[in-house]
């Protein structure tokens, strides 16, 4: 498929190159995409976790799931770890757009087979802040993508963030990019709920210019 590069002007989208730059200054070299671009033009809302979370956390997390795809809600994310994925099968199942950004570069990333139609479809783009030359995963890049993800959301969602791990570093970054943030109401979620993340409401999910 076409590999589109978005730097300073992008006719399918918004500037993504200056916008993730803004935020992140010079860990953000290129941004490049394969698929329909116009889906960037949806409000968009990044989805995160922890890989280890507590049990009533993961079944909720499911739930909401199957309501932003049933509120035709476009997800953005790294759909990294195994919750991660879940997410992301249930998310491929409606008609929604979604927005998958590997930790790599996407220039010569195999498709996916049951990513094939939603990308046929018009409603799966690959996005990626990675040059052409950084074809291999990395703990480094991972963290970089995550940055990437949720500087180029409308609102940020961490279903639950590990005392001291990669998502509370995210969590505690992203309050200073004045995005709306979101969480589960739970006592396993105190400390996002005091940075200022707000309870979400599952069943009653929109974005700022959503249609």
């Amino acid at each position: 498929m076409k590999v589109e590069c978005y730097h300073l002007t992008c006719d399918e989208g918004p500037d993504l190159f200056a916008q993730a730059k803004r935020f992140l200054g010079k860990r953000i070299e290129s941004v490049r995409s394969r698929g329909n671009g116009r889906v960037l033009r949806r409000p968009k809302l990044a989805l995160f976790s922890s890989r280890k979370c507590p049990g009533d956390i993961i079944l909720k997390t499911f739930d909401l799931a199957q309501s932003l795809r049933n509120q035709g809600v476009t997800v953005i994310g790294g759909f990294h770890s195994p919750m991660e994925q879940e997410c992301l099968r249930i998310l491929l199942r409606g008609e929604q757009p979604v927005i998958i950004c590997p930790a790599r570069s996407i220039d010569r990333m195999r498709v996916r087979p049951e990513w094939e139609a939603p990308m046929a479809e018009g409603r799966l783009l690959l996005l990626s802040p990675f040059a052409p030359e950084k074809n291999r995963v990395s703990a480094e890049r991972a963290q970089v993508r995550n940055r990437f993800v949720a500087a180029v959301a409308d609102a940020i969602f961490i279903a639950y963030a590990e005392s001291g791990g990669n998502a509370e570093a995210l969590a505690r970054e992203a309050v200073k990019w004045n995005k709306s943030l979101f969480t589960f109401d739970s006592p396993n979620n105190d400390r996002l709920m005091k940075l200022g993340f707000r309870p979400v409401c599952p069943d009653s999910f929109a974005l700022n210019g959503e249609e």
